[in-house]
C-alpha cells in the first residue's frame, strides 16, 4: 500500500490469507486471551506522530533493551521499538526478501526495491522502497503480535511473499512513474498523491480485477489495482492466463506482462533520496502501537442483536447463554474466521458483545442440544457475511 507517512491516517493491515507450517516460521499459539485477561490501555486517537515525551537515547533505556526477548508482555509493551536494535540481515526474512529480488530478475526486471523495517506493510508515497512490519523480525515479538491481535499477517514464508509482490508492485509504479501513462490510466484509473480514499466497497463477483489479497482488494483504488496484477503477474509457475481467461482483469495482466517487458534490464527513473527513520514510525512504545493498533480495529459491527439472541437462547433453563458462548469461544471465533476471512480480533470483539448482551438480557440454553452449536456457529458467520457484502473495507495495505 502507498502511505504518505507524514499524514495522520493510520496505516494497519487486515489482510489475511490461508496459514500452513513452516520450520522457521512457526511459533507456538499463546493461550487464547480471554477479554478479562488481555491487556488493555488507555486508548490514544490514531496519530502517526511520535511519541512527545520522547528526549533522546538514555543509557537506561538502552541497558533495557539488551534482553528484551525475556520479558513479560506487560515489560516488553513499555520498550520504545526503535530501542530493540531489530535489523533484517540474518532472520529468516532476508531469504524470503532475495527470493522477491529473484522472482523479479527472472522476469528480467533490473530495480530491486530496498526493503526496510517499518511499523506496517507499506510503500510511502513517490518512494520505491519496501517497508516490512517489526514483529516478523523476531520470535518473540511475532508472540507479541498474536497475543494483542489474534494473528500475525504475513507470518509464513507463502504469506510473505504474497504481500511482498504486492508492495513490489507499489515500488515499481514509483520507481518507473508508471501512473503517468496514458496506458497505465486507461486501464487502472486515475490516481493522486493527494487523494487517496480511505474506505471502499468492493463488488465481490467482478470479474474486472485480479484476486490476490484478501477483501477484494484490487478494487480499493487504482493504484491497488495495479499492485495486486502485478503480484499476480509475478508469481512464479502461476498460469494467470488460464486462472483469469474470459474475464476482463486479463487484459490488466495482458497489459502489465507487455509493460514490463518494455521496463526489463532499465533501471529505474525516479529514486528519491530518503532517510529510513523519516518512514518507519517505529520511535513509539509497543502499549502505545498496539492500543492504536486494537482501536482500529473494535468497532465495525452494529450493536442490535437483542431479537436474534432470544431467538438463539429461548431455553426456560439449562446453563447460561454467556457461559455457554465463552466455553466456546476459541472455536467459533476460529471456524468463523476462517470460513469468512475476517480478522481474529474483529470476530472475537463480536463474540464479545454478544456475551455481554446475553448476561444483561439472563438468557439460558439447553447444554445438551447437538444442533445449538451449528445455529450459533451460523448465526455469527451470517452477522459477519451481512457486513462483508454490505459494509466498507478500509484501505489498508
Amino acid at each position: 500500500m502507498p502511505v504518505q507517512r507524514s499524514g495522520t491516517v493510520p496505516v494497519i493491515s487486515p489482510c489475511r490469507t490461508e496459514r500452513s507450517d513452516y520450520e522457521y516460521f512457526t511459533t507456538p499459539c499463546l493461550t487464547f486471551p480471554d477479554e478479562s485477561s488481555c491487556l488493555y490501555y488507555e486508548t490514544l486517537p490514531p496519530s502517526r506522530t511520535r511519541d512527545r515525551g520522547f528526549v533522546g537515547d538514555t543509557v537506561r533505556e538502552m541497558e533495557a533493551a539488551a534482553d528484551w526477548a525475556s520479558l513479560s508482555d506487560e515489560e516488553l509493551l513499555e520498550h520504545r521499538i526503535s530501542k530493540l536494535g531489530l535489523e533484517l540481515e540474518t532472520t529468516p526474512l532476508e531469504p524470503l526478501i532475495q527470493q522477491l529480488y529473484s522472482e523479479l530478475s527472472a522476469k528480467g526486471l533490473a530495480f530491486r526495491p530496498p526493503t526496510h523495517i517499518g511499523d506496517e506493510w507499506f510503500v510511502p508515497i513517490g518512494v520505491p522502497a519496501i517497508f516490512v512490519p517489526f514483529f516478523l523480525v523476531h520470535d518473540r515479538l511475532r508472540a507479541l503480535e498474536r497475543s494483542m491481535m489474534l494473528e500475525v499477517e504475513g507470518e509464513t514464508p507463502e504469506w510473505f511473499m504474497k504481500l511482498m509482490r504486492h508492495e513490489a508492485g507499489h515500488a515499481y509504479m514509483y520507481a518507473y512513474r508508471l501512473t503517468r501513462k496514458k496506458k497505465w490510466q486507461e486501464m487502472f484509473g486515475q490516481t493522486s498523491d493527494e487523494e487517496t480514499p480511505s474506505f471502499y466497497r468492493p463488488r465481490p463477483f467482478s470479474r474486472s480485477y485480479v484476486m490476490h489479497l484478501d477483501d477484494w482488494y484490487a478494487q480499493a483504488h487504482p493504484d491497488e489495482d495495479f499492485a495486486e496484477t502485478f503480484a499476480i503477474w509475478l508469481t512464479p509457475d502461476f498460469d494467470w492466463r488460464k486462472r483469469y481467461a474470459g474475464w476482463k482483469a486479463l487484459q490488466k495482466l495482458e497489459y502489465v506482462d507487455e509493460l514490463m517487458r518494455s521496463l526489463a534490464g532499465k533501471p529505474p527513473v525516479h529514486m528519491p533520496k530518503y532517510r529510513e527513520a523519516d518512514y518507519n514510525f517505529l520511535n513509539v512504545k509497543l502499549k502505545t502501537y498496539y492500543a492504536r493498533k486494537r482501536k482500529l480495529y473494535e468497532e465495525i459491527y452494529p450493536g442490535f442483536y437483542d431479537i436474534d439472541l432470544r431467538q438463539l437462547f429461548a431455553a426456560p433453563a439449562g446453563i447460561k447463554a454467556s457461559s455457554y458462548l465463552r466455553q466456546r469461544r476459541r472455536r467459533l471465533m476460529n471456524s468463523v474466521a476462517q470460513f469468512t476471512n475476517e480478522k481474529k480480533f474483529r470476530v472475537n470483539k463480536l463474540l464479545t458483545r454478544l456475551i455481554d448482551r446475553s448476561d444483561e438480557l439472563g438468557l439460558r440454553v439447553q447444554n445438551d442440544d447437538p444442533q445449538q452449536d451449528f445455529r450459533v456457529a451460523s448465526y455469527i458467520t451470517t452477522l459477519v457475511m451481512n457486513y462483508l457484502f454490505t459494509g466498507k473495507f478500509k484501505r489498508t495495505k
